[in-house]
């Protein structure tokens, strides 16, 4: 009788073994595509800090649904229509509210949004707007803001080599030196400008030392609040390719140019009465494009430092300095500095905190003054086409309409920007999710409000 149950029970199993596939295969599909997704986003994500993974989860057969909004489409035809009827603004806001109505990740997770008519100076719709949120990346727009405000669109960044003593015959007796600018944009190309400028004082021997002069700014290497695993920018006022290697580098090109060094390298400062050699300038908005576009942290922070040298004076450049210069634009806007912290200039800080309301007094701040609306503007990523927002929004009304800053870190998905609505009028924005496992469900909510804007 056991023998009996137990062929029975073999093939009751093996049966359900060879109909598993059958009935298994739409759920594989799903796996399969969500799999894809996850990947897509940590390799394609260009925003501050990628923290999606690919979870166990996604491998599995009967994989739960992610929220309704990670897998609406971006293109914004599942917006309703029952709201053609309704006026101007509250057609956008009955929108707005089905979108909350549709979705399921505010279960677990918060978000803070403001909405501003430009054309109407007025609010459309704002959700815990000035409560206190990270902005991760969304922060580089409020540097770009205050920078163009306070240097200048024709600002550059400078780095300066110098010499001291004297040409005889083929050795220059001195010593060299470079002042650093926090230029990030420095490289192999750009040493060897800077060698082939000693190279043409006609000489092949320096017999002295190379001072490398990093009093532009403070000691600190890393910014206040930052994750010691993050890939953390190297906040030095003196690189090349992004490392702390000019000095070895510009030896090393020295040396192909037959020139010896005939003593060491190390930190100096430049001396008074210093014969000027060579001077690279890179254009503010140049480093700003990237800054933006590609969501750069290194270039968001060499920016938040040149305010901060500009803020320090003859002093030594630190974050507290920077963070002043932020401040003096939020009392511009009309809010208190001390309700905020700026912690520093990339949004890679945990100590980060503004509002919604206070991001988009930074863009209607922006609107009102056209040398820093007219060139900030076109170094936010479009929907679509370019930077972090390349592969959002490359469908429906949304496409090459939406203007933003993007932001993600750990638990953090922001976007602030700008866009045109159907009818026309002008409209600048912040949505800041908080409390989110995966990065794509506040982008995809972010998304499905951009649309519901320009429809």
């Amino acid at each position: 009788m056991k023998k009996r149950k137990l062929f029975a029970s073999g093939i009751i199993s093996l049966a359900a073994l060879l109909l598993l596939p059958m009935y298994a295969t739409d759920e594989v599909t799903h796996c399969a595509f969500a799999q894809e997704t996850c990947l897509n986003e940590i390799f394609n994500d260009d925003d501050t800090v990628i923290v999606d993974t690919v979870d166990v989860d996604t491998m599995t057969i009967g994989i739960q649904q992610n929220d309704s909004t990670d897998e609406a489409s971006d293109d914004g035809d599942d917006i309703s229509d029952d709201d053609e009827n309704l006026p101007w603004p509250e057609n956008v806001r009955h929108r707005i509210e089905k979108i909350f109505d549709n979705t399921t990740i505010f279960n677990t997770s918060m978000v803070g949004m403001k909405i501003y008519d430009l054309t109407a100076d007025s609010t459309i719709y704002e959700r815990n707007a000035s409560q206190l949120m990270r902005p991760a990346s969304t922060l580089k727009m409020m540097v770009a803001v205050t920078a163009i405000d306070r240097l200048g669109a024709g600002y550059e960044l400078k780095t300066r080599m110098a010499y001291t003593g004297r040409t005889d015959s083929l050795t220059l007796r001195g010593n060299l030196y470079v002042k650093g600018g926090f230029d990030p944009t420095i490289g192999s190309d750009d040493i060897a400008e800077f060698a082939d400028s000693v190279k043409a004082l006609g000489i092949d021997t320096i017999d002295g030392n190379i001072y490398l002069d990093l009093t532009m700014k403070d000691k600190d290497r890393l910014g206040e609040g930052w994750c010691w695993d993050d890939d953390n920018p190297v906040l030095s006022p003196l690189l090349a390719g992004r490392k702390e290697e000019f000095g070895e580098r510009l030896q090393r090109k020295l040396r192909q140019n037959g020139i010896t060094v005939t003593g060491t390298c190390s930190n100096g400062s430049i001396p008074s009465g210093a014969h000027t050699l060579y001077i690279k300038r890179t254009p503010l908005l140049e480093v700003m494009r990237r800054q933006l576009k590609r969501s750069d942290n290194l270039y968001s922070e060499a920016i938040f430092y040149q305010l901060a040298a500009e803020v320090a004076g003859r002093n030594t450049a630190s974050a507290r300095h920077g963070r002043q210069a932020v401040n003096a634009i939020i009392s511009k806007v009309g809010r208190r500095p001390s309700a905020y912290y700026i912690a520093d200039g990339s949004g890679l800080s945990l100590y980060n905190y503004v509002s919604p309301e206070l991001e988009v007094d930074f863009l209607r701040y922006a609107y009102r003054h056209p040398e820093i609306y007219d060139n900030m503007l076109p170094c936010l990523p479009i929907a679509g086409v370019d930077g972090t927002l390349s592969k959002r929004m490359r469908k429906g009304a949304a496409h090459e309409n939406v203007k933003a800053k993007t932001g993600t870190v750990t638990g953090v998905s922001s976007l602030a920007g700008y866009l045109t609505t159907a009818n026309g009028h002008r409209i600048c924005f912040s949505i800041i999710n908080m409390g989110i496992r995966h990065s794509s469900s506040g982008r995809n909510f972010q998304d499905k409000v951009c649309q519901a804007l320009c429809k």
